[in-house]
């Protein structure tokens, strides 16, 4: 018996100090899941792409108590919904957080094209919202504000943001436990070269197929096109792109802009006249690296 106790006051010591935690959304049934022979892949070359992914995470990057603000980001790597450029997209930045005292909080979630959900469209909302949920629950251990859990996504990962952002009240999945009374609501956005709109005229059809599959009605296209899902409850957002950018169209940026200005929703903008698509952190361009600069001011101003 003393060796049990030992054990878990062993196990509880390094969660609870330990700077990274990774834990699954999900801790029983997996919703909208059906058995398959399909395995996850992790191909590590120039950057870490993840792709079929069968039990979505969150990896925690918690900054030391001494700096800590209180303030988290959940972040949604991109990959046009069928990858996960995980460190490009992913853990730099949650590192990157940490040196400024913010919680960076990277989700692994599913992805529409894999073989093992029964509905595509549902399951990247079904991720998200459960790991703002899960964040928010473990507030108190992780020494972070409830009230100052913000979201950033990248790409693909940016539309999964903004629906997350636009769309946390929807119910995607029923409730299974307490973590699910929490709010899924993010403080605020960031949304990096976002696909925003499903319309033929400005999307990334890739993501489109992905989501949508090829053949989507007008409904689903509206419903998805998060220019049009923005309300007086939309949070304030941090938008940046670039002009040149021949994947995800421009326009993008610049339609959620709009929608959030009609509705005065506090929202700051940068685009920047080339950097093309999947920039990160920009280090390869002096100009455009200083984004992170000014998204790390603006999360300061919150």
């Amino acid at each position: 018996m003393k060796s049990i106790v030992f054990l878990l006051t062993f196990f509880c010591s390094m969660y609870h100090y330990s700077q990274t935690t990774i834990l699954p959304i999900w801790p029983n049934d997996i919703p909208n899941t059906i058995k398959t022979d399909e395995v996850e892949e992790v191909l590590n070359q120039d950057i870490i792409r993840i792709s079929k992914v069968q039990n979505p995470t969150i990896e925690v990057y918690l900054p030391a108590k001494k700096i800590a603000t209180g303030q988290a980001v959940l972040i949604f790597p991109g990959g046009g919904y069928q990858i996960l450029a995980y460190d490009w997209e992913g853990t730099d930045f949650a590192k990157l957080l940490n040196s400024k005292g913010i919680a960076g909080i990277v989700v692994k979630y599913r992805l529409p094209n894999s073989k093992s959900i029964t509905e595509r469209h549902k399951v990247p909302l079904q991720d998200a919202q459960r790991a703002m949920r899960l964040v928010r629950s473990m507030a108190k251990e992780w020494n972070i504000n409830e009230n100052n859990i913000g979201i950033m996504g990248f790409s693909a990962g940016g539309h999964l943001a903004a629906t997350l952002g636009t769309h946390y009240n929807e119910e995607v999945y029923a409730k299974t436990d307490a973590v699910d009374l929490f709010s899924a609501r993010p403080n605020f956005m960031a949304l990096i070269y976002p696909v925003i709109s499903m319309a033929t005229a400005h999307t990334h059809q890739g993501s489109k197929t992905a989501l949508l599959g090829k053949t989507p009605n007008q409904a689903q296209i509206d419903h998805f096109s998060n220019e049009l899902q923005v309300n007086k409850e939309t949070p304030p957002t941090f938008l940046v792109h670039a002009s040149d950018d021949t994947a995800v169209p421009v326009e993008n940026s610049l339609l959620f802009y709009t929608a959030l200005r009609k509705y005065n929703i506090p929202a700051e903008m940068h685009i920047y006249p080339t950097g093309g698509h999947g920039f990160a952190l920009g280090l390869g361009n002096a100009h455009l690296a200083s984004w992170t600069n000014q998204w790390i001011g603006w999360l300061s101003s919150l």
